[in-house]
């Protein structure tokens, strides 16, 4: 089974808030999880993000693999650590011209 650690939504409509789970990757969205991790709400100013951070690493040393967006808020909890960028100075190889056939 795989497992992510993922957001799934809750609130009104217009009225977002997010809750952090771990779910099946099977699974949809807004359905069957795991095990809630945490809460997300984007409409405050700054955003107001809370999070269990023994069971964040606990699943992610099991293997859970968290989304995109969930490292991103992750990161900004300060419970993960930002990915570092990778720069080369390798220039493209320009493609090679195919000859003409007779």
């Amino acid at each position: 089974m795989a497992v992510k650690i993922r957001l799934t939504r809750m609130g009104d409509k217009k009225s977002p808030f997010y809750r952090l789970v771990v779910a099946d990757s099977k699974s949809p969205r807004d359905g069957k999880f795991i095990e809630i991790l945490g809460t997300y709400n984007p409409l405050t100013n700054p955003s107001e993000i809370k999070v269990d951070s023994e069971k964040v690493k606990t699943w992610i040393s099991q293997g859970a693999k968290p989304t995109e967006t969930a490292k991103d808020i992750l990161v900004k909890a300060g419970i993960m650590k930002k990915p570092a960028v990778i720069k080369t100075n390798a220039k493209p190889k320009p493609k090679r011209k195919q000859k003409a056939e007779k």
